[in-house]
């Protein structure tokens, strides 16, 4: 879909430029064609140092300097990449590896290092959400083989080994204390240079298995204004910018923008465990006083869906499969202060957290919100800090599965549980969905696990969200990926 084009007003412009001076001047070409590198500004900073043990995994695989046993197609379907083949036997899924295969230190792949990398993430604190509700063992068959063995027959082993959070690391990479993934990757670029939460480089590998990256280098700002973002495309000062806001879409060239519908929901996750949202007949009466689709109208402009359940269109299936839920009854709020939190990092949440304030203040609840940046919130959030969270999260992020999305956010275990919800109830949902093939019959319990969720008022889904990004004129080949594991590819490159 294209946006209209106008242009970008004085004020904004020039706020703007301020928030870029020496953004982009900072990170320098450390390859050679230095003109022709693939300038990216994206949205958040590192929140662990590029660990592939944290969501940093995920810019990894963006770059293409960090890869994994296996990929997921358009269907969500494990295809394979640093793995060419496997087979399941009972708990055991027998994977073999890639044959030519060097890291960007030049050692080469083998099931050592496959054993290697995999142990660092199952014995990690917290462990990659993937993984959450899932014990798992790696053994070396022989130097091309390896085995995944886990404590109950699961289906979705290859999914699992797609996400990013699993990727496969030299040995140098596990020497400190910290996974530190520079010159450590196998992918078309290597990771060269990390400048903290402000810039990282990445060089083209010339001994990449799968080719040469058409790009000699991409160099990375981050860039957490969206405003700033935007103007960086309309200066071309970037080639590609992630996540353009909604408010600033319609102030660039239509021909620089492309919106992607996302598999992401932006959900008001209700604290169950204390304060006035213990209570279910006040989680009702939020709920009831929620308009998701003045928010839509009215914060992302008609960009957005209104939310039917946790899943959106981006699962087509799911709305066929889904039937009504029973909820408890809407109580009265009397004037209960309750405290919301969000994060600036995505310029329409705190928008939305001003939308919802007048809305449960008209229901009679007394709001106060609490914004910050997402790496200053996040620990607060997972505590239960807060009676209510906006977010903005990925449904299928990790295994193209939505399945683990449900497990790590509403199991009592889950790794992600800002509700901090504990029901039995829903525990017993997920679990039966995560042990269910593949197939009409997953996809079910996948369905029945979300009722269950919706049931408590633990969560209550507002929107389906569609990423907005944008792209210089001269740019070919940039990917344009709903679940946010590709962006800069083998094919990308400056014209």
């Amino acid at each position: 879909m294209r946006v209209p084009a106008r242009l970008l007003p004085f004020p904004a412009a020039l706020a703007a430029s301020a928030l870029l001076t020496g953004c982009f001047a900072a990170t320098e070409a450390t390859g050679t064609d230095a003109g022709e590198r693939v300038r990216v500004a994206m949205m958040q900073p590192p929140r662990s140092g590029l660990s592939p043990l944290s969501d940093d995994a995920f810019k990894l695989s963006r770059w293409s300097t960090a890869e994994t046993l296996v990929k997921l197609d358009a269907d969500g379907d494990a295809r394979p990449a640093l793995a060419t083949e496997w087979k399941q036997s009972g708990r055991s899924w027998t994977f073999t590896l890639r044959e030519g295969v060097t890291f960007h230190d030049g050692t080469e792949l083998t099931a050592e290092a496959v054993v290697r990398s995999l142990t660092k993430a199952t014995g990690a604190s917290p462990k990659p959400r993937i993984l959450d509700g899932v014990e798992l063992t790696v053994e070396a068959v022989d130097a091309a083989t390896v085995t995944v063995t886990t404590a109950e027959e699961d289906p979705l082993v290859p999914q699992r080994l797609s996400s990013p959070q699993l990727s496969i690391l030299a040995a140098k990479a596990y020497r400190g204390k910290t996974v530190n993934p520079v010159g450590a990757g196998t992918g078309p670029f290597e990771l060269t240079r990390v400048n903290g939460t402000s810039s990282a480089a990445l060089d083209r590998y010339d001994d990449y298995w799968g080719g040469t990256a058409k790009a000699p280098g991409i160099d990375v700002t981050f860039v957490p204004d969206g405003t700033a973002r935007a103007a960086a495309l309309r200066s071309g000062e970037a080639d590609i910018v992630e996540a353009v806001p909604v408010s600033q879409a319609a102030l660039l060239d239509e021909d620089l923008i492309t919106e992607v519908p996302m598999p992401r929901t932006n959900t008001l996750y209700l604290n169950t465990e204390k304060g006035a949202f213990e209570n279910p007949a006040l989680r009702a009466a939020a709920r009831e006083a929620i308009d998701a689709e003045s928010i839509v109208k009215g914060v992302y402009e008609g960009r957005a869906d209104v939310a039917e359940g946790l899943l959106g269109p981006a699962l087509p299936w799911a709305s066929g499969l889904r039937e009504p839920v029973r909820r408890a009854k809407a109580g009265a709020p009397d004037g209960r202060t309750i405290t919301i939190g969000t994060f600036t990092d995505r310029a329409e949440l705190p928008e939305v957290a001003a939308a919802l304030q007048q809305q449960l203040q008209k229901a009679g609840f007394r709001v106060k919100l609490e914004v910050r940046e997402y790496a200053n919130i996040e620990s607060d959030a997972l505590a239960g800090a807060f009676d209510a969270f906006i977010l903005s999260r990925a449904t299928v992020l990790d295994s193209g599965d939505p399945a683990a999305y449900l497990y790590s956010d509403f199991a009592s275990d889950g790794s992600f549980n800002i509700s901090q919800l504990a029901d039995p109830a829903v525990d017993k949902a997920l679990h039966k969905a995560g042990a269910t093939p593949t197939g009409d019959a997953r996809r079910q319990a996948v369905i029945d696990a979300e009722a269950a969720v919706l049931a408590t008022d633990a969560a209550v889904p507002m929107l389906h969200e569609r990423v907005i990004q944008g792209d210089a004129a001269d740019v070919v080949g940039a990917a344009h990926d709903p679940r946010e594991r590709e962006l800069v590819t083998l094919d990308t490159h400056v014209k």
